[in-house]
């Protein structure tokens, strides 16, 4: 279902617009859940009322939670199951973040993501992204959402772009705490700059050189990292937001002195701030992860030259549980189930 055709269900049951925002509201932020207080049943036309036992099934049945890997550093991966079938993940953040998923699967074929390694199954329907965002802030709040978790969100463009208007609006979600991240695509940053509700946009660069992101990346659109930093760039400068260049470290790939070079030439008067994100392991991938004083080293580097740098960890590496493990795990692909894990029943939804 995507979040058009739940709200015309809801006009179709005898909502109006304020009848309609309310159901949405308290569905999308999991008000009812942490005792948020009920508007009298005289609220709701008679229609709407006797139909809402039904529209709570169809938004508990979007979604659930299938297991709960909770890491060291607060972090909770969830793997959520869909209507049909599929599963997706979700990640829940320290200090109110949540990344969620935009795909089943994914079509750019990044060589050190486990996303991709089955292609792209299907994608994700803009209520199934809220869904996402409901079931975590059933657990607890939900202050900032990132579109990083499996899939590529420029490809299920109009499926994510209603799920960011939706949840900087009804969701109660601040823009700047809005991030659409992406390999890069010249349809997605059109896109972007004609969006009512902007998004901070984060960058998956990973290299300065074209032949090399060619090959880690092997269908993601054909841009230079140059035009890539300059469409990115544009729209930071536009919506506000400095933008979010995201840089996977892949030992003796990305992380030597002529990739520090690349990087100031570069990202040198951008505004933004460069992410080095150490490799989340994968088995098979043929890639390994930096040291970590190595990783540090690199940071300081590039912070010394004058790119503003931080070094930041995938969230929930004890569980093992970057992009695509889990589901992995799940469908019997990557070993056995870490520990910690916890499977939660079907989340419902009380509206009234």
């Amino acid at each position: 279902m995507h979040l058009h055709e739940l709200r015309a269900r809801l006009r179709a049951a005898g909502a109006g617009p304020s009848h309609e925002r309310r159901i949405l509201r308290t569905w999308s932020q999991a008000l009812a859940t942490h005792g948020g207080k009920r508007p009298p049943a005289s609220f709701f036309p008679a229609g709407l009322l006797a139909e809402l036992p039904a529209i709570e099934a169809e938004l508990a049945g979007l979604a659930h939670v299938q297991s709960v890997h909770p890491g060291a550093d607060g972090s909770q991966r969830l793997l959520v199951g869909l209507a049909d079938g599929q599963t997706v993940e979700s990640v829940l953040l320290p200090r109110g973040g949540l990344c969620v998923s935009s795909q089943v699967g994914c079509a750019v074929g990044c060589q050190f993501c486990m996303t991709g390694r089955a292609g792209l199954l299907r994608q994700v329907r803009s209520a199934e992204i809220v869904a996402q965002v409901a079931l975590a802030r059933a657990r607890r709040a939900v202050t900032r959402v990132v579109f990083m978790g499996m899939g590529e969100p420029s490809h299920n463009l109009d499926a994510v772009m209603e799920a960011i208007d939706f949840l900087g609006t009804v969701g109660n979600v601040g823009h700047k705490n809005l991030v659409f991240s992406t390999v890069g695509d010249p349809r997605a940053f059109e896109r972007l700059h004609r969006q009512t509700v902007r998004p901070a946009l984060a960058l998956s660069l990973h290299t300065t050189d074209a032949a090399l992101r060619r090959r880690l990346l092997p269908r993601a659109p054909d841009m230079t990292p140059q035009a890539l930093v300059e469409a990115a760039d544009a729209y930071g400068r536009a919506s506000g937001y400095p933008v979010q260049y995201q840089w996977t470290l892949l030992a003796g790939i990305n992380d030597r002195p002529e990739d520090i070079d690349g990087i100031v030439a570069l990202l040198h008067g951008r505004w933004g701030v460069l992410n080095l994100i150490p490799f989340n392991s994968v088995e098979g991938s043929g890639f390994d992860r930096p040291a970590l004083d190595a990783c540090e080293r690199m940071a300081g580097t590039l912070h010394a030259r004058g790119i503003l740098t931080k070094l930041r960890h995938s969230a929930g590496q004890d569980v093992d549980g970057g992009c695509g493990q889990l589901r992995a795990r799940a469908l019997g692909q990557a070993g056995p189930q870490p520990s910690g894990v916890t499977v939660s029943p079907p989340a419902r939804y009380t509206l009234v």
